[in-house]
Parts: structure tokens; C-alpha cells; sequence
């Protein structure tokens, strides 16, 4: 820690994580014209980061607006679909969500494809982590589908969306998430037809999730009109 005596955490001194500049995020941006950025505060530091920031934007009549908007900075994240198109199966979890629970959702319990951060990790190794800690499956050919942003309004996250094959032989562990990091998961194989009747009765109402099944039926694995993707 800094010996500075008007040291302000994350921003000039570590904070808990060791983190410090939190404060510079955006600023000099300059790859669009119509926005500057002016001042940068952060207003909550905890696991992740919410920041205030004031910036200029140029309408589109040219007219010049100050604006602020809250952003929350958790990272960037990788999600992935394992499927077995010779079985018709998918795998899936299911597990406690807090924020669904408290926002109407009848139990919090969500099925979702296998997903995390990547900290630190380029998103393949952070998806093929993420199926061996969640999922315990070993996965072998991955295939990017896209990525996205998911809520672009106020959180920053990207997420990368992937999906790879998979064989009974692939699960390697039991997977279920790490407990020291408060996971709880149960692993679903269900089969893909069952699935996507799943989104249709609101069983499944994660926003990844739905995509990455209807991109397998429209366009995936499970399509008759599939195209190639790369493999990694």
C-alpha cells in the first residue's frame, strides 16, 4: 500500500484486488469524434467496478449534449454450448441467480449454458476451463459463433459465444463449479428438441442461453443448412 496519506483506493493506491487507475477507463478515447470524454468517477470499487462518466456527445443535427451514464465493468466473458448431434443432446446447467430471483424469476434456479469470466484468460482457455469447472466435460474442437454485447445500455461485457461437440467420453469430472467461489451447479443433459421447447414454456429465459440454441437450430449443428466455423 501507498504511504500517501490522501491515497485513494483503486484509483492512486491498491485496492483489495490490487488494482489502481480504475479511475482511467475512457479517458482519451478519441475513436469516435462526436464523443469526449470529460471526467471519470468511480462510484462503487468492490469485486467488480461501477464508474460515473461525463462526456460530451455531437448530435446527429450537430448540436453538442452533456450526458452521464453508469457503467459496470465486470469484464469480458466466454459461454459455450456443448452438443452431441449423434445423441440430439446439449448440455446445460442449472443454478441459483440472485438478481432473477429478486427481478420476479418464481425460484432463481436458471438453465443456462456453461459460462464465466475470462480473468485474464483468452476466451478459449477461459471456456474450456469454464466446461471442465461447471460442466466436467474435456473439450476437444471449439467453434466461435459470435460475440455480443448483452445489456450495451450500462454494462460493459462482452461475451463470447461458442460451441463445441462432445462425446459421453468427454466427461472427464463432476463438475458443479467451484464451492470455494460460492457455485452450486447442477449439469443438465437434455435433449436438443426439449430444449428448445424449454425457451417456447419460459423454462429457459437466459438471453445467452436462447441465443446459442436457436443459433444451433438455425444455423448450427442441429441445422440442415449448418455452415463452417472456425475451430480452435
Amino acid at each position: 500500500m501507498t504511504d500517501k496519506p490522501n491515497a485513494r483506493p483503486g484509483i492512486d493506491a491498491p485496492d483489495h484486488r490490487g488494482r489502481t487507475g480504475l479511475d482511467r477507463a475512457g479517458r482519451g478515447l478519441d475513436r469516435n469524434p462526436d464523443v469526449v470524454v470529460r471526467d471519470v468517477e468511480l462510484t462503487s470499487r468492490g469485486w467488480h467496478v461501477l464508474r460515473r462518466t461525463t462526456f460530451d456527445y455531437r448530435r446527429r443535427d450537430g448540436r453538442w449534449d452533456t450526458q452521464q451514464r453508469e457503467t459496470y465493468d465486470r469484464g469480458n466473458g466466454a459461454v459455450v454450448l456443448p452438443y452431441d448431434t449423434g445423441r440430439g443432446q446439449v448440455l446445460l446447467t442449472r443454478q441459483f441467480r440472485y438478481p432473477a430471483y429478486v427481478n420476479d424469476h418464481p425460484d432463481g434456479m436458471l438453465i443456462e449454458a456453461a459460462a464465466g469470466l475470462l480473468d485474464g484468460d483468452d476466451p478459449l482457455a477461459a471456456i474450456r476451463r469454464e466446461s471442465a469447472e461447471e460442466l466436467g466435460v474435456t473439450l476437444g474442437p471449439i467453434a466461435h459463433v459470435l460475440d455480443a454485447y448483452m445489456s450495451p445500455g450500462s454494462v460493459t461485457e462482452r461475451l463470447h459465444f461458442f460451441a463445441a461437440p462432445y462425446t459421453p467420453a468427454d466427461r472427464t469430472g463432476t463438475g458443479g463449479g467451484l464451492e470455494e467461489d460460492g457455485e452450486d451447479i447442477e449439469v443438465l443433459e437434455l435433449g436438443f428438441t426439449e430444449a428448445l421447447s424449454m425457451i417456447r414454456d419460459g423454462r429457459i429465459t437466459d438471453g445467452k442461453t436462447i441465443l446459442l440454441l436457436q443459433w444451433a437450430a438455425l444455423d448450427g449443428p442441429f441445422s440442415p443448412f449448418s455452415t463452417a466455423a472456425s475451430t480452435g
